[in-house]
């Protein structure tokens, strides 16, 4: 196993790293910005550099200050989480060449995986699935139109490089297109450094259906099981649940055979994520692959009881996988609620400030990660995501009613949150029937808006 390992990241998922570092016995270092002297991922690692300031340029994202950080505690593995460096093709790239281990992919499977025309390629030799578009990249707009044409508006124009739902841009029709483009390559170029662009069709609201896979150094590579992740505002994922409500059990075998295929086109190592839409006949297409951890693998290892994190350690220990893809099973249903310091009546305004006081729930069935204890500080530098919480159910009902039971026993006090909207989401209808797809928060905003004001359950 990897010696000693820096953890570069911050909030909730530095803090699950260390904690599953110090449960395997290996030493944790936390890395930090005079934003976060006194984040709770300082408090419990075994050592704490401070790196930069508080904007996440000079700091999370300062390479040489990381690496320096990991050399002079003698470190020999680095954890990315997810976010921040976790997909940066040249920081893998440098922790090789300083010969410590980046707990990921290497640097030229991050980088195939990373420009989304590149990996759209990779997918069709494959014999992935893959949404009608362009071949590749597009340079101009007379390029971009004629591509339009032959797949049939609307068209969804998308950063190489993009992630997080930026450098996207939908275009409805031939005028439209060029601004469309122009605005994508410019939000991609300032966000990612990369301003090349693609096409594909725009499939109308569909589901967001993705898979997690593990491969090893070995060449061995498996399946997890999906996650429903369809409930998103402005392309950031608000729940989660595993596995996909409704399914036809040959649709999820088919799927999930494909993102194992995904995998091992490029030859994967660590713990990944492939990302497809599916239409309401459920046909999928490949959309991305995440070269990280993601956010919401906790709903994942709650249904197959299998520890990712502790997974990625062993496989960058050059490890075997421990499990054949025989061994998983999926049993029950999990539920994952994105909690972030934003104001749902507001447009999801930003709100940091000090937590005066915080309570989580427990029971059985119940999990939260987070880093947020009563006096902390909610920095303006960085994601307003603060804590997720998790439940698991026999079933999908009873999964339901156990997160609505957490969520009304979770209290944050100081800065407005997410909370309340997703505690009304648990009573929707179309979302109790298991019918949403990514236009729901658009549909249902509204009404789910008006029971909160209703309820009382913000102050102004």
């Amino acid at each position: 196993m990897l010696k000693k390992i820096l953890v570069a990241n911050r909030g909730e998922i530095a803090v699950r790293i260390i904690r599953e570092c110090q449960d395997c016995g290996i030493p944790a270092v936390a890395v930090f910005s005079e934003a976060d002297r006194n984040s709770l991922h300082t408090l419990i690692a075994d050592e704490a550099v401070c790196i930069g300031p508080g904007n996440a340029s000079g700091s999370y994202l300062n390479m040489d200050n990381i690496l320096q950080a990991a050399m002079s505690t003698g470190c020999d593995g680095i954890h990315p989480g997810f976010g921040l460096l976790s997909e940066n093709a040249e920081f893998a790239r440098k922790c090789r060449e300083n010969d410590i281990k980046f707990i990921g992919p290497d640097g030229d499977t991050i980088s195939k995986m990373g420009d989304k025309s590149t990996a759209r390629q990779m997918m069709m030799k494959a014999g992935v699935p893959v949404v009608p578009g362009s071949d590749g990249a597009v340079k101009t707009p007379e390029e971009a139109l004629k591509v339009a044409e032959r797949i049939g508006y609307p068209v969804l124009v998308k950063a190489s490089a993009g992630g997080g739902g930026r450098g996207m841009r939908r275009a409805d029709s031939p005028e439209e297109l060029p601004t469309a483009m122009e605005q994508a390559g410019m939000e991609a170029a300032a966000a990612f450094g990369d301003g090349t662009v693609y096409l594909e069709k725009l499939i109308i609201n569909p589901r967001h259906i993705e898979v997690q896979v593990l491969g090893d150094q070995h060449h061995n590579v498996i399946h997890l099981g999906e996650r429903n992740c369809s409930i998103q505002r402005r392309n950031q994922k608000m729940l989660e649940e595993a596995p996909a409500f409704g399914l036809q059990e040959s649709t999820r075998k088919t799927l999930c055979e494909a993102a194992v295929a995904a995998a091992k086109a490029c030859d994967y190592e660590g713990a990944g994520t492939v990302e497809f839409v599916m239409d309401d006949r459920e046909n999928f297409y490949f959309i991305e692959m995440n070269t990280r951890i993601q956010v919401e693998h906790p709903v994942t290892e709650m249904v197959t009881g299998i520890n990712i994190v502790a997974e990625q350690l062993r496989i960058a220990s050059g490890a075997p996988l421990r499990y054949t893809q025989d061994e998983i099973q999926v049993k029950g249903h999990a539920i994952e609620c994105r909690i972030c310091c934003e104001d749902p009546l507001n447009d999801f305004a930003p709100c940091p400030g000090k937590v005066d006081f915080v309570h989580f729930p427990s029971g059985f069935g119940t999990r939260v990660e987070s880093a947020l204890y009563s006096g902390a500080e909610i920095s303006p530098y960085y994601d307003s995501m603060v804590a997720k919480v998790i439940v698991k159910g026999e079933n999908r009902i009873g999964a339901v009613r156990r997160m609505r039971r957490v969520l009304g026993e979770t209290i944050i006090r100081g800065p407005k949150t997410t909370q309340p909207l997703q505690q009304m989401i648990l009573y929707n209808r179309k979302f109790l029937r298991g019918n949403y797809n990514t236009g729901f928060i658009g549909e249902e905003l509204p009404e789910l808006t008006e029971m909160i004001q209703t309820a009382g359950m913000i102050k102004e």
